[in-house]
């Protein structure tokens, strides 16, 4: 496994993140429990969760299940960075949170930490992420109530998920007007080849202010995972969004080209769209979220590919990027 500095800070994390999201809804506690064991044994230390995970009635099920990975011992919890979320509504209705159980208020983190603390069965989040912007709350409520939650020692970072740019140079700035608080250090975002836009602002925001960026849904939904190759291939038809997306018929030219190209080098194509990412500047590592063992070794060997200029180039060709801002926009 190859590592690298999260950000700015001396944190250090693999290059793939392990995603933890099918945890409960998708693959049972044993499985999971085992699929981090695997993680760990490969060399990924950088683990990522969020408190809604498990959703519905079963949300905070993910956690629990990390957690009990944690309390089997061998030195789990000490050999991960874990990075969880705040923002989502835990209420037992979804429809109508109560008062305070959701968002960035001082209130909601407070509470929010300690009943992830306590699922996860830790003393500390070695990461905590907005999992989005809270128009309500202004961002000095925001860090006093990290800032406290910093000198319990309950998380030691902070970083942010599905912000645009100029939200995390606003919280930035006023996090070095307060003085004393490192500020942000991680963007989570969705950025893979068939999704770029992050590249106009947020990625460029994020480099400036020193963020490491972790892109999630680094196949777009399974889109970039070879879905036409294996509908020709074993009959399994696509589904979900990907299905909804390919039913475009310009798009699954594009994704044929795509997996055409890739045949052509000889590589497979989930494993070419991680290893792409890993090239791109800024980028720490994408989020893996595997259901199963073997997706997370063919996620491992993303890591050790070389892609040539040729394909780098043949890449972009198919999938062009919208160009920095704002060029992009403006002209």
């Amino acid at each position: 496994m190859k590592y690298t500095q999260l950000g700015r800070t001396g944190l250090k994390v693999s290059r793939l993140v392990l995603g933890t999201m099918n945890f409960g809804p998708q693959t049972d506690e044993a499985d999971s429990h085992a699929i981090m064991d695997a993680a760990l044994d490969a060399g990924i230390n950088f683990f990522d969760t969020a408190n809604v995970y498990g959703w519905g009635e079963n949300k905070g099920r993910t956690e629990r299940i990390i957690g009990n990975w944690f309390a089997k011992g061998g030195d789990r919890r000490d050999k991960v960075v874990l990075a969880t979320k705040v923002y989502g509504n835990m209420g037992l209705d979804d429809n109508e949170p109560w008062p305070n159980h959701n968002k960035l208020s001082a209130l909601n983190i407070r509470r929010a930490v300690d009943a992830s603390l306590k699922r996860l069965q830790t003393d500390y989040i070695d990461v905590y992420q907005f999992h989005h912007i809270d128009r309500a709350t202004p961002f000095e409520e925001i860090w006093q109530a990290i800032d406290v939650l910093v000198q319990q020692g309950k998380i030691l970072y902070v970083g942010s998920s599905n912000f645009p740019g100029y939200k995390i140079a606003q919280a930035n700035e006023i996090a070095a007007r307060r003085g004393g608080t490192i500020g942000l250090v991680s963007e989570q975002c969705l950025y893979n080849l068939a999704e770029r836009r992050a590249e106009m602002e947020v990625i460029p925001a994020a480099q400036d202010y020193g963020l490491g960026v972790i892109p999630w849904s680094p196949l777009h939904g399974g889109l970039l995972g070879g879905v036409i190759k294996k509908e020709v291939e074993g009959g399994r038809r696509a589904s979900g969004r990907a299905a909804d997306t390919l039913a475009d018929p310009a798009v699954r030219a594009q994704i044929q080209a795509y997996e055409d190209l890739l045949d052509k080098h000889g590589l497979e194509p989930g494993e070419a769209a991680l290893a792409w990412l890993l090239t791109r500047p800024g980028v720490t590592g994408p989020i893996v979220g595997p259901r199963t063992a073997e997706q997370l070794t063919s996620a491992l060997r993303a890591v050790e590919l070389e892609l040539s200029e040729e394909l780098l180039t043949g890449l972009d060709e198919i999938f062009p990027g919208p160009g920095p801002s704002p060029e992009a926009f403006a002209w």
